[in-house]
C-alpha cells in the first residue's frame, strides 16, 4: 500500500518533547520508516529528526537502507570485525547533544549502556513508546482495508477447514490445515502459530496445539488468522460436533451475548474500559467471571497486540480508525473452554466488525 513515509516521521516528531526519536528493529521501523530489520545481537538502531534519518547498522545491512532512496537515511556502518563502537561515538557525536526520545518498549539493556557508553545524555533521554503505539491505533483507510481483506481470507480458510475436520483427528492435523488453507486463500504469512485446543484443553486461553484427538461431543476452540499487506486477522471460533451438554450451551450463549455486549457499546468516546465492563458485567451474572481470566480485547496492526488495550479500568478513549479484537471467554478446566473473538474498527458513529464469520454454536 502507498505510505508517506516522511509524514509519518514528521508526525512522530511533532508529538514527543524530543529533537531526535531512536528505533529499534521492530513494527515501529517498519511503520515509520518502511524498513523490515530483524532483531537479533547485531544492533540497528535509527534517529529521526528534522535534518533527516540516520542510522547505527551492520556493513551487511546497508544495501536494504540504499534500495530506499527516499528516506535518505545515513548510515553509521560498522562491521562483524571492528564491533559498533565507533559507529555508536559517530552517531551520537552527530546528534550534537539534541535531546532523544527512545521506543523504550524494544531498546534492550546492551543498546541502552551503548547509547549511554557513547555520550548519550540519559538523564535527558525520554520514552516515546506509547507516544508510537498511539499514533499507530488510528489506522488510515488503507490499513483498515488490509485488515478486512486478512479477515475475508482466513474466513474462507475455516470454512474449508470446517467442511473438512471431524472428530478423530488431532489438533495438529487440523492446525497443520489450516494453514495449508490459509496459504491457498491468499494469506501472506500467520499472523501467529495457529491454535487449535480440543476438549479440556480448550480451557486454556493460550495452549498449545498438539497430538490430542477431538473426541464427539467437545469443545474444538480455533484461534488463528492470516495476513495481507502486513496486517493481520485475529478471529476465534468455538465449534462442537455431537451433542453438548447443558452447561456447555450455557457458557457459549454467554460468551455470545458477551461478544455482543461488548460490540454494541464499541463507539467513539467510550473508555476502552467501559468496553471490557459491558463483556465482563454479562459473563459475572451468569455466575461465570472468575473463570473469565484475561482482558475483553487488544489493539491489532503491524504488531499483533498493539494500542487499544480492552481491559477493565482503562480510561483511554475510542477513536475513529481504531482496530481491536472483541474476544470474551469462559474456560472450565474439566469441560473446556470458549471464546468468541472479532476485529473492529471505530467508526464516525459506533463500530463495524471486520469478522462475520458465524458466531453461532
Amino acid at each position: 500500500m502507498p505510505v508517506d513515509y516522511q509524514a509519518r516521521m514528521q508526525k512522530l516528531l511533532a508529538s514527543v518533547d524530543a529533537d531526535v526519536v531512536a528505533i529499534v528493529p521492530g513494527a515501529n521501523m517498519v511503520y515509520f520508516t518502511g524498513l523490515h530489520y530483524h532483531l537479533s545481537e547485531r544492533p540497528i538502531i535509527a534517529f529521526i529528526t528534522q535534518e533527516g534519518l540516520s542510522f547505527i547498522m551492520p556493513k551487511l545491512e546497508v544495501i536494504k537502507l540504499n534500495q530506499r532512496p527516499d528516506l535518505e537515511g545515513r548510515p553509521f556502518i560498522w562491521s562483524d570485525t571492528d564491533g559498533y563502537t565507533q559507529s555508536f561515538n559517530d552517531a551520537i557525536a552527530s546528534l550534537k547533544g539534541a535531546k532523544v526520545a527512545v521506543d523504550g518498549m524494544t531498546l534492550r539493556v546492551f543498546e541502552w549502556l551503548a547509547l549511554k557508553t557513547a555520550g548519550l545524555d540519559l538523564n535527558q533521554t525520554i520514552d516515546s513508546g506509547q507516544t508510537m503505539l498511539y499514533i499507530r491505533s488510528i489506522k488510515t483507510p488503507e490499513e483498515i482495508a488490509a485488515i478486512k481483506k486478512a479477515n475475508e481470507i482466513s474466513e474462507v480458510a475455516l470454512k474449508n477447514v470446517m467442511a473438512w475436520a471431524k472428530p478423530g483427528m488431532t489438533e495438529r492435523e487440523i492446525a497443520t490445515k489450516l494453514n495449508d488453507e490459509l496459504n491457498a486463500a491468499g494469506s501472506q504469512g500467520l499472523a501467529f502459530g495457529s491454535l487449535v485446543l480440543t476438549g479440556p484443553k480448550s480451557a486454556l486461553p493460550h495452549g498449545n496445539s498438539g497430538d490430542r484427538l477431538w473426541g464427539k461431543d467437545e469443545f474444538l476452540l480455533i484461534d488463528y488468522g492470516g495476513t495481507y499487506e502486513e496486517y493481520p486477522a485475529d478471529i476465534t471460533r468455538t465449534f462442537c460436533v455431537g451433542t453438548p451438554t447443558d452447561e456447555m450451551r450455557k457458557i457459549y450463549d454467554v460468551v455470545y451475548r458477551a461478544n455482543a455486549a461488548a460490540h454494541a457499546v464499541s463507539k467513539p468516546g467510550v473508555t476502552c474500559g467501559e468496553v471490557d465492563k459491558a463483556a465482563r458485567d454479562v459473563i459475572e451474572a451468569a455466575g461465570y467471571g472468575e473463570y473469565f481470566t484475561h482482558r475483553t480485547g487488544h489493539g491489532l496492526g503491524l504488531s499483533g497486540h498493539e494500542l487499544p488495550q480492552i481491559a477493565a479500568n482503562v480510561p483511554t478513549i475510542l477513536e475513529p480508525g481504531m482496530v481491536f479484537t472483541i474476544e470474551p471467554g469462559i474456560y472450565l478446566p474439566e469441560i473446556g473452554g470458549v471464546r468468541i473473538e472479532d476485529d473492529v474498527v471505530v467508526t464516525e458513529t459506533g463500530c463495524e466488525s471486520l469478522t462475520t464469520y458465524p458466531r453461532e454454536l
